[in-house]
């Protein structure tokens, strides 16, 4: 409508002073610029709802944000105009709605009779949560509170019959959209501890199901709050998820340090709101009305489930005799129990626990740590059960170093977890393994202590072997038993790292690792294990068959030397790369093949063969090709047969399948005849499809030397960030350097790479010089640097 056009223009001018303040003007917090645009557009729709003549028997109500008083700069303006029977309704309507059109205002709207109103509350959920928030903004004050009671009425009056579909609702939502404190691009108004679950536990409060939410929701909601607004100040539109990109501009905006700061304080509001819902639902499920024969039933009865515990109403809790303040193993027999039959504790006996259950004195009492190992090795249920101790404010009674990884975010992409939530998911990933060590009471405890000296300066693994000589030492173990824990702890990166970044049938390697754990096998079968519970609970991926296989074959030849039993000896060429060496040979031209091997746990792995002529610059050549096709590295061994060069390589595909070998193949004599130029093609694939800037940390790479980790050789270890062709770039700076190149190793972890390159004089011609070393370290800086 022409006559609109203009109405709101003073409307978008204030708004674009309180988003964008000019010269001297002071830039609101987010809390205070959500108020300002509340009372701007209150006073904005006041008045024009005056100048229409919305007055009697009409009223206009605010829902949604606006109606919650929690107005982000870009969020839609939800408006609704009950009537009764006005017959100008209509013309009512248009002259609020056109005005914010043309404004370019986004605008939910609606017109409707109170009898209507009532219906859709009836009828549909969502609609009838918006109208629990509603608030009165113009018109008729009495009609609003007649529809607002009929509304309020007839959702208490329903909640029985609706009750099921709110939670699976919620539970789709949740599955959709992930865990807010655990994603690392979450979706703060959507994700499971987010926005919407505040909103759902207080349309279970006014259900009058449960009570209105208590503080530590309360600054849960506002933290949320605040980062939704500063994430619509900064993109300039409304946008729920948190971009990785965005989170340090973000937190600046907050006062927060950084990124990382800005993940910790949002993960521990998520978990307190996300845990808030899970209990507001059972005590909601409990407190609905019963109806018919279902009203005489009598009271829950209460099952014994253990010494002074119980079950009741299908929650663990305490029995009427328990001695809460006597019993020191009490708060651990009640989460054991919880664990052991999956049931979920009740609220009020976490609370009766947290006020009166004493602390357990050093060394603990027998009972205790024996039920702190029932719980650790109950699986699954172990993740709730440790959720609601440490929300309860137990958990870190128990282990008072849980502080420093409290909602810790990791460090990169391939954790999906909290470092926390990471001990308690390999804690649980270890239980299934029980059975395959001889010392599963120490398996277990070193699960939930490996990273635990993360959140500090130094090297988690040395800070973490202290704590765990702290902890085994409170526990009341053996000082033996002490000692090996710490070892765990001290060593549990010891075994992946040297699987994937060294040459396992080097003789130096096996008796490295023997020598660093004393050839004690028991250390060796406890860190096997745990190597395999800590990759299965850092996230997806990270545990495959190419990895099983290193550390298993590892694993076996350290077992020899410790056993005195002979070391297989490194394998002839076999039948297939002689085969591939003899046909390079005959033709001069490069040959690939590809081995599918499909890993149990259904990623997809395979063992790439490349043979052609031995030449300087065939690894980077080969691993050019590779990396064009998408083909992530995480091994390269060399061989040589009759003048051919025969590179083995363990490669998966980073999205997709495996490419073609005959592709690969016609790649590659492009890349030998010089007719495919590899860095410009990786350069164009690099600026295709490389991470916006911010979107991931960037690590300033740095070259490591290890003198006696190979035989008659040197191991250079490039750590740093990766990048598409990374390992091609890597491997043409050290052929440039004119060094033999024994074998290779690449192990990512997110954004993160470590390339190991074991390398000696040509010839044999023994140590490289001190000369050689700079030059080759400055060779591999540059092609590691952007």
């Amino acid at each position: 409508m022409s006559t609109a056009a203009g109405i709101a223009d003073d409307l978008v001018r204030a708004r674009g002073v309180l988003l964008t303040p000019g010269p001297g003007q002071r830039r609101l917090g987010a809390e205070a610029l959500r108020g300002a645009l509340v009372d701007l557009h209150d006073f904005w729709l006041a008045s024009r709802a005056a100048a229409i003549g919305l007055r009697d028997g009409a009223t206009l109500l605010a829902v949604g944000a606006l109606g919650r008083r929690e107005l982000c700069p870009y969020s839609d303006l939800d408006l609704v105009i009950v009537h009764e029977r006005r017959p100008d309704a209509d013309r009512l309507a248009e002259a609020l709605w056109y005005p914010l059109w043309d404004a370019g205002i986004g605008l939910d709207h609606s017109v409707r009779t109170p009898g209507q109103v009532v219906q859709v509350a009836a009828t549909d959920l969502r609609a009838a949560l918006g109208l629990l928030e509603a608030r009165h903004l113009a018109g008729d004050p009495a009609l609003f509170e007649k529809v607002n009671d009929a509304v309020r009425q007839s959702w208490r009056a329903g909640m029985r019959g609706r009750f099921d579909e709110l939670v699976e609702v919620s539970r789709t939502r949740w599955e959709k959209n992930g865990d807010v404190a655990h994603r690392v691009e979450p979706d703060l108004k959507n994700g499971r501890g987010g926005l919407r679950d505040v909103y759902l536990l207080d349309a279970l409060a006014a259900a009058q199901l449960l009570d209105r939410p208590g503080p530590e929701v309360a600054e849960a909601r506002a933290l949320l709050l605040d980062v939704r607004t500063e994430l619509h100040r900064l993109a300039g539109r409304s946008r729920d998820v948190l971009r990785a990109q965005d989170a340090d501009e973000i937190a600046a905006g907050l006062d927060l340090g950084d990124r990382f700061e800005l993940a910790r304080a949002m993960s521990g509001a998520a978990r307190t709101v996300a845990y808030a819902v899970e209990v507001g639902l059972r005590a909601a499920r409990s407190a609905l009305p019963r109806r018919g024969l279902a009203a005489l039933r009598r009271a829950p009865v209460r099952r014994p489930l253990d010494e002074g515990v119980v079950e009741h109403a299908g929650e663990v809790a305490l029995a009427r005799d328990a001695a809460a303040a006597k019993d020191p193993a009490l708060v651990l027999r009640v989460a054991a129990t919880a664990g052991r039959t999956g049931l979920p504790i009740a609220a009020g006996t976490l609370s009766r626990l947290a006020d009166t259950a004493p602390e357990l004195r050093t060394p603990w009492p027998k009972a205790a740590l024996a039920e702190l190992l029932s719980l650790l090795g109950c699986g699954r249920p172990l993740v709730e059960v440790v959720e609601a101790l440490d929300r309860g404010g137990l958990w870190g009674r128990i282990f008072p170093e849980w502080g420093a990884v409290r909602d810790l975010p990791p460090r990169d992409r391939a954790h999906v977890w909290t470092v926390d939530r990471h001990l308690v998911e390999v804690t649980a990933q270890a239980a299934r393994l029980t059975t395959r060590v001889s010392r599963p009471d120490l398996l277990l405890l070193g699960a939930m202590l490996h990273d635990i000296g993360k959140g500090r300066e130094e090297d988690h693994s040395v800070v973490g072997e202290g704590l765990a000589q702290q902890v085994g030492t409170r526990l009341g173990l053996p000082a033996a038993d002490v000692a090996t824990l710490a070892a765990m702890v001290r060593h549990h990166l010891l075994l992946p790292h040297t699987a994937t970044r060294r040459d396992l049938e080097d003789v130096a390697t096996v008796d490295r690792i023997v020598e660093t754990l004393d050839g004690d096998p028991v250390l060796l079968e406890l860190l096997h294990a745990l190597a395999e519970a800590d990759s299965l609970g850092t996230g997806p991926g990270v545990w495959g068959h190419w990895k099983r296989s290193l550390i298993g074959d590892l694993v076996a030849r350290c077992r020899a030397v410790m056993v005195g039993e002979p070391v297989p000896a490194p394998a002839p060429l076999d039948e297939l790369r002689r085969e591939l060496a003899e046909q390079v040979a005959a033709s001069d031209r490069p040959h690939v093949t590809v081995v599918p091997d499909q890993g149990a746990d259904g990623g997809q792995v395979a063992t790439l063969l490349v043979a052609l002529p031995d030449r300087p610059g065939a690894l980077s050549l080969a691993s050019g090709v590779l990396a064009l096709h998408s083909l992530e590295v995480h091994a390269a061994e060399l061989s040589a047969h009759h003048g051919v060069a025969v590179d083995t390589f363990t490669v998966s595909p980073r999205f997709g399948r495996l490419p073609d070998p005959a592709v690969l193949r016609a790649e590659l004599v492009r890349a030998v005849d010089g007719t495919l130029v590899l860095s410009e093609a990786l350069a164009s694939k690099e600026r295709d499809y490389a991470t916006p800037a911010g979107g991931e940390d960037v690590v300033r790479p740095r070259v490591l030397w290890f003198d006696d980790e190979a035989t008659g050789a040197v191991v250079l270890e490039l750590r740093g960030t990766d990048r598409i062709g990374l390992l091609y770039r890597v491997a043409a700076a050290v052929e440039s350097c004119g060094v033999d190149v024994r074998w290779a190793r690449v192990e990512t972890l997110g954004s993160s790479v470590v390339d190991s390159f074991c390398v000696a004089e040509p010839s044999g011609a023994g140590p490289l010089s001190r000369a050689q070393r700079r030059r080759l370290e400055q060779a591999v800086l540059a092609a590691a640097g952007h």
